[in-house]
């Protein structure tokens, strides 16, 4: 019998070794170099055969310029917010895959929207983590159709694709894809080796079948994917289920698509019924006290295609320790430090003797530097201890130097803002509107310290 080849493998960019060592030459990253059985040589033409014409059926050389550029139909999931972190709606032979942490709600979301498209497009839900009985007990406890939804409870990825064959779903979940396994891989499942060569090996069918092929993935303790990098490669579209254990709302965002927009944001509240989608997200963001408070001010941020408006609130305190602390929530703690150094060196407010902490209301991740300008503001409203108009509206990017930097789209941040009974912007001068906007009074704004003027002055 051929022995098994065994290879060295970084789950974190998936370069390869002939040994193990600490530290991934790759993407400098320690111990992510595991070990992986991969297949014998008896079964290299099997293997060889299984990923032939892998992105799906081959096809002969061609120009460019003779592709057919026709549309493809796009199949609603029947949920608005869901369609829009997909792009517009599920792209047939594509690979969506879905992470998140436990008792996110993955599986329900899941389950919710291939329940309502069975009754007009054939769906397979493959379990290998709950029982039919489990799945069967949740789409009862929710309220689900349940008439049309075909079942499987397997972790082998050839049976599944045998009864794929036979059933011919258009739409195949897999949840999740950390159990499943390939026969030809000795590694156990969930192991880099065995979820890499089960996704490969089910993203190749749904390319060639056409078939809409959703995978469930686990998140580690730092929140990212399970598994090698390789897998979001290997799909379409990434997207990640967030929420705490303490709140009922859920943000679905997109990491990767290539059928649409990358970081788009849908929200969801987790209601007894299941998932319910929150159509207009900046109200829930902005449930704030009838009393204008020190500290809090809201922003307008730019989530996919769309503004949304979000509350951020600051507290500065004196230290009670020899080391002032800076704390994060929602945003980059390194850019913090940053901007109370431009603040103390052109906005001459002295912080290095008080804690600061932020938080963006709601659980929303700002990633985007239009948070920049609103952040100062709600620090040194809560600095001076004077609260900011609750009419007013921030949003603008801080340079080093001090200089008030435009952000894309402004002139819908300005029009999101007018539509929820915000009467005063302080804006870049650059995102200034060339025409006057009704009901709202816009104050641009060049330097820091032309903006905090402009905030005493309020």
């Amino acid at each position: 019998m051929a022995k098994a080849k065994t290879a060295y493998v970084c789950t974190e960019c998936g370069a390869d070794y002939s040994k193990w060592q600490g530290q991934c030459t790759s993407c400098q990253t320690w111990n992510t170099v595991s070990e992986v059985r991969g297949v014998s040589s008896n079964a290299k033409g099997a293997r060889g055969v299984r990923f032939e014409g892998f992105a799906g059926s081959l096809s002969a050389v061609q120009s460019l310029d003779d592709v057919s550029l026709a549309e493809q139909e796009r199949i609603s999931t029947g949920m608005q917010e869901f369609d829009r972190v997909l792009g517009g709606g599920l792209v047939e032979g594509s690979a969506v895959l879905m992470g998140g942490h436990p008792g996110a709600g993955k599986s329900t979301l899941l389950l919710q929207a291939v329940c309502h498209l069975a009754a007009s497009v054939p769906a397979l839900y493959v379990t290998g983590e709950e029982s039919l009985q489990q799945v069967a007990m949740r789409a009862k406890r929710l309220g689900l159709p349940t008439k049309d939804l075909k079942m499987l409870s397997e972790t082998s990825v050839e049976r599944l694709i045998q009864v794929a064959e036979a059933e011919k779903p258009r739409i195949l979940v897999v949840d999740s894809i950390q159990v499943m396994h390939v026969a030809d891989i000795e590694s156990a499942p969930g192991s880099v080796s065995q979820v890499r060569e089960s996704a490969a090996f089910l993203t190749r069918f749904a390319k060639q079948t056409g078939t809409i092929l959703f995978l469930v993935g686990h998140v580690t303790k730092d929140g990212s994917l399970a598994g090698p990098k390789v897998l979001e490669h290997m799909i379409d579209c990434s997207i990640l289920l967030e929420g705490s254990s303490d709140s009922r709302y859920r943000t679905l965002r997109g990491i990767k698509n290539r059928f649409g927009a990358v970081n788009e944001l849908g929200v969801f509240a987790m209601l007894e019924q299941g998932l319910k989608e929150v159509k207009n997200p900046s109200a829930i963001f902005l449930n704030r006290g009838e009393e204008a408070a020190p500290g809090s001010v809201v922003m307008v941020v730019w989530e996919g295609t769309r503004p949304m408006l979000v509350e951020i609130q600051a507290l500065v305190d004196m230290a009670q320790g020899g080391y002032p602390r800076r704390v994060a929530v929602g945003l980059d703690q390194n850019r913090l430090a940053m901007l109370l150094a431009v603040l103390h060196r052109h906005g001459g407010l002295h912080v290095s003797d008080q804690d600061v902490f932020v938080n963006v209301v709601g659980g929303v991740k700002v990633n985007e530097t239009s948070a920049d300008l609103a952040l100062l503001a709600a620090i040194v409203s809560s600095f001076r201890d004077r609260a900011l108009p609750q009419d007013l509206v921030i949003f603008g990017e801080v340079g080093l130097s001090g200089e008030i930097r435009p952000v894309p789209s402004g002139q819908e941040r300005i029009n999101e803002a007018a539509k929820h009974g915000f009467t005063r912007a302080l804006v870049p001068k650059a995102n200034a509107p060339r025409k006057t906007i009704s009901g709202m009074k816009v104050i641009p704004v060049t330097k820091l310290s032309e903006a905090i003027t402009a905030l005493e002055e309020l």
